[in-house]
């Protein structure tokens, strides 16, 4: 069978109908879902871009022994997996980060392609002078902005955007490549991620009669630099994001049914994390000062992620309640392929959820920063069984030193710091889901439940003693 693998940065899962939102146009997405496994209960694992594709290609949890780095050359791959199993394999993406300075996420394919130009890339060197969108203290890199209003200075049309270019080269390839054996295609865009300039007409659909500055980069930290006015008006820029990625996902989705390839493929649609739209008082993902990289809490918003899987001998969607994580998507489709299994798998196939929805699966998931760093930085792994949300901040406070630097989330090295005093948190997920009520004092034995699974993977993942110590308390 084929696969074609489509992931879209930073999507967020509570603004896809399927998934209950009313106000934002996804019909695309939606008519998707309509004919796939939609799973309810997906959940990032390494948190964010880069690692999160490190999952995907090695399918391991790689918070437990990477970071923001390089495809390390000693991982076993899926493109050479599949390769191995005499699949063509294909990457097309616009997403910087996995390609540039010697990332090497295209090892092991057939063929890539990469859309250049996207956020702060070095690309283009003019204008000299660009037109910015909003004061420069309200935008977290106005340098790397002005670098990217650069790169898209010629778009003259919407079939320029990013996404469309990639939906668009992804659906040329297919129409040159669909008759092969078998093959794996591998779409990868950076939006909605920001910044956020998507075609006017598609924010004046959220956000009409608004006249002020536009945020499309904000600062990753506490929301109150905004006004109201403002934060609404980021709302509607991401949303009219949203809205265009799902046009021109639904571009290619309807190129794969004009030839055939329904029948025979699995077509999959994820995203990496989401991203804080002034919910807990934050926008962004972490908290970052010119000088420092601070890990913000992950709530929800930001682990709970939009899983669609399309195939071939489903008629009509199901709704699946199993703890996903995107190293299982890598084990699903080894098994789907029926390549032989490289013994480095972490995840598990979810291919036996097709023959019962009630098929015994995980008992939790882990969306965490990687770990190598202890807890500096203010580490802090959240574990969920579903019910409920444990933020946990490691057994040790310890300060990082001056070589504890990351180059999450956008490939700028700045040192680790934990800027503020933090604590563990719990939340009782079905009656709090906007997570505004901690429960961590009242209901401990629940949390040490969940600190326990997590621990047991950490071990199962081979972690080392060093960096399992920080991490055997609560």
């Amino acid at each position: 069978m084929n696969v074609i693998l489509i992931v879209s940065d930073t999507f967020r899962r509570d603004y896809l109908g399927c998934y209950g939102n009313k106000w934002i146009s996804t019909p695309n997405l939606d008519k998707l879902a309509a004919k796939s496994i939609i799973f309810d209960q997906a959940y990032a694992a390494s948190f964010p871009t880069v690692p999160h594709r490190m999952d995907l290609m090695t399918g391991r949890f790689s918070f437990v022994h990477h970071e923001w780095q390089p495809l390390p050359k000693n991982e076993v791959v899926l493109s050479e997996v599949l390769g191995n199993a005499g699949y063509v394999t294909m990457l097309i993406a616009d997403t910087p980060h996995i390609l540039e300075d010697g990332y090497n996420f295209d090892r092991g394919f057939s063929g890539w392609k990469w859309i250049r130009g996207q956020e702060a890339e070095r690309y283009m060197t003019s204008p000299i002078e660009v037109k910015m969108p909003c004061a420069p203290h309200k935008l977290r890199n106005p340098e790397g902005v002005k670098k990217y209003l650069r790169n898209v200075s010629l778009r003259q049309s919407e079939s320029d955007y990013f996404v469309a270019q990639t939906m668009s080269e992804a659906a040329k390839w297919l129409e040159r490549n669909y008759k092969q054996e078998k093959f794996f295609l591998y779409v990868d865009t950076f939006d909605p991620h920001e910044p956020w300039d998507p075609p006017q007409w598609y924010v004046n659909r959220y956000d009409p009669d608004y006249k002020g500055e536009k945020v499309i980069y904000p600062v990753y930290g506490p929301a109150d630099y905004l006004t109201k006015e403002e934060l609404r008006h980021m709302r509607a820029l991401y949303a009219g994001e949203v809205t265009l990625v799902d046009r021109w996902v639904g571009m290619l989705l309807r190129k794969i049914e004009d030839l055939g390839l329904f029948n025979d493929t699995m077509v999959i649609f994820t995203t990496d994390h989401g991203f804080y739209l002034g919910e807990h008082n934050l926008t962004g993902k972490s908290i970052i000062t010119p000088e420092f990289h601070r890990n913000a809490p992950l709530y929800e918003e930001i682990t709970h992620i939009p899983l669609l899987a399309r195939l071939p001998n489903i008629k009509k969607s199901f709704r699946s309640s199993a703890l996903i994580q995107p190293p299982d998507l890598t084990a699903t489709i080894v098994d789907l392929a029926r390549a032989e299994d490289p013994g480095t798998l972490q995840g598990k196939s979810f291919l036996p959820i097709l023959r019962d929805k009630d098929f015994a699966w995980r008992d939790f998931a882990v969306t965490s920063p990687s770990l190598i760093h202890g807890t500096a930085g203010a580490a802090r792994p959240t574990i969920t069984d579903g019910e409920y949300s444990l933020i946990y901040v490691g057994s040790s406070s310890v300060e990082p030193r001056e070589q504890w630097r990351t180059k999450a989330v956008d490939g700028i090295s700045r040192r680790l710091k934990s800027l503020t005093r933090i604590e563990n948190e719990l939340y009782h997920l079905p009656s709090d889901p906007q997570q505004k009520h901690n429960i961590f004092a009242e209901h401990e034995k629940i949390a040490k439940g969940l600190h326990s699974r997590f621990l047991d993977l950490l071990r199962k993942a081979d972690i080392s003693e060093e960096n399992l110590k920080y991490w055997v308390k609560i």
